[in-house]
């Protein structure tokens, strides 16, 4: 009995940990508008040198975002020399780069 039940709580923590690591694909249209609105709308690119640019990195909260006011796309994004970062606004998570 009791091994069941260990199986059937390892089994939940499996199912319920792959709810949190999913990987947000940006699709290329998205990434079209996506380089369309930030071309459109100047901002001042940011130094990170204290944060590896990666995707999964979250920013600081000293880190300004900014909103990508576009149809279907949720996302804000930050220019660090010639890249744009992607990211979820809600967790600052970079979702992905646009070099």
């Amino acid at each position: 009995m009791r091994l069941n039940k260990l199986i059937a709580a390892t089994a939940f923590a499996m199912i319920a940990g792959s709810s949190y690591a999913q990987t947000v694909v940006i699709e290329p249209a998205q990434e079209t508008v996506i380089r369309e609105y930030v071309a459109s709308h100047k901002v001042e690119p940011v130094e990170l040198s204290e944060v590896e640019v990666a995707v999964g990195t979250v920013l600081p909260e000293a880190v300004e975002l900014h909103a990508i006011d576009a149809p279907d796309i949720t996302y804000s994004y930050v220019l660090v020399g010639d890249q744009t970062l992607v990211v979820e606004p809600e967790t600052r998570e970079i979702i992905h780069i646009i070099r």
